[in-house]
């Protein structure tokens, strides 16, 4: 079971709230970390998923278009249908190199959610997040923040078997 953590993440301070599962079924990826921020610190309420897919890369490119972000992304944890928004936008995780895109996801039993996923590689690993908000930019901002914070890349050195 994973830890269900509150996170500041504009500031990276972690206050632990209980342990809950990863909320998504189990598939070849295994499970991930999730993190969550409410919208008294961050803006708006926002979840963030994380995990690695290691060998899932281009090991020649990296996640360096659309196409390859959709490819190793986890939206479809959330649904199976989604759609960009805007073209993303190159982004930089600690050493690794990446992509960002907001996107609209069709939810099966709900209104449609906006999601962003971000992806960032280390020669042909992968790591993605997932982060579901209403407000896609302060979540991009508040996320790559988090991303970029010792937590998460010290956490991405252990599960790169760097």
């Amino acid at each position: 079971m994973k830890a269900r953590v509150t996170v500041t993440l504009k500031s990276g301070i972690l206050d632990p709230q209980g342990k809950v599962k990863w909320p998504f079924p189990l598939d070849q990826w295994g499970t991930g970390r999730a993190f969550r921020c409410p919208a008294v610190d961050c803006g708006a309420d926002i979840s963030l998923y994380l995990r690695a897919k290691l060998g899932f890369c281009n090991c020649a490119t990296g996640v360096s278009d659309d196409a390859e972000l959709d490819r190793v992304g986890d939206l479809e944890l959330l649904s199976a249908k989604f759609n960009g928004l805007r073209d993303g936008r190159a982004i930089t995780v600690g050493w690794m190199q990446g992509r960002s895109r907001p996107y609209q996801v069709a939810m099966r039993y709900g209104s449609p959610r906006t999601a962003l996923a971000i992806a960032f590689n280390d020669k042909c690993d992968v790591v993605v997040a997932t982060v579901v908000a209403g407000d896609v930019a302060a979540a991009e901002r508040a996320a790559l923040g988090f991303l970029n914070g010792d937590l998460v890349l010290r956490w991405a050195e252990k599960e790169l078997g760097l």
